[in-house]
């Protein structure tokens, strides 16, 4: 489990493709402190770290299946050598829980349609899939690339986020740019009401 609350920015190093698809992933984590097995929110997908490295530079890899793949912005457009990516690592006991709860299972992907200044911050439109828009509400959460954000609007598949100047300078929102495909996980809370919606 995760938070959304982005405490890195990763770079790809390396992807190779062996039977399933294998990333190194540059990191500010101290590697020593990470484990083989342990999970870590790579643009909001939950990956198995299977294996560490620090040559130069503290790295570690992941393996990510064919499905991750194919329910993922990794699939539109791939992870290519250099892209940063939002990182998270698992949720701990005692840990605070500044965001919401995320499972780090992408649901679907976002497409950003417009992106507007203003003052400081930056207000970003977004569609979702229209098997996915319903789970969306206004004042609601989502994970966005693994960011946790409260939606300010909805109006039909597509709805409104509000980046501050910390969240664009502490994630890679700073760079997003209308076009942009994002993984999008709906709120958990949100995908069981709905579905007690539909029993009853």
């Amino acid at each position: 489990m995760f938070t959304g609350i982005i405490t890195d920015i990763g770079q790809v190093l390396a992807v190779e493709q062996q039977g399933d698809l294998r990333a190194r992933i540059a990191t500010g984590y101290d590697v020593a402190g990470i484990d083989i097995g342990a999970s870590i929110a790579c643009d909001g997908i939950c990956l198995t770290v299977v294996a560490l490295g620090r040559d130069p530079q503290n790295w570690f890899d992941v393996q990510i299946s064919a499905e991750t793949v194919g329910a993922t912005n990794i699939g539109r457009v791939g992870w290519p050598v250099g892209k940063r990516l939002n990182l998270e690592r698992a949720l701990r006991v005692g840990d605070e829980l500044g965001g919401h709860i995320v499972s780090g299972h992408v649901d679907g992907v976002a497409d950003i349609t417009a992106m507007q200044d203003e003052g400081d911050s930056t207000r970003v439109t977004l569609r979702a899939p229209e098997t996915l828009a319903r789970f969306i509400a206004p004042k609601g959460s989502v994970a966005l690339n693994g960011t946790s954000l409260t939606v300010n609007g909805v109006d039909g598949a597509s709805f409104g986020i509000n980046f501050i100047p910390h969240t664009k300078a502490a994630t890679t929102w700073g760079a997003a740019r209308v076009g942009d495909a994002v993984n999008l996980e709906i709120d958990t809370m949100a995908r069981y009401v709905a579905r007690l919606q539909d029993w009853a």
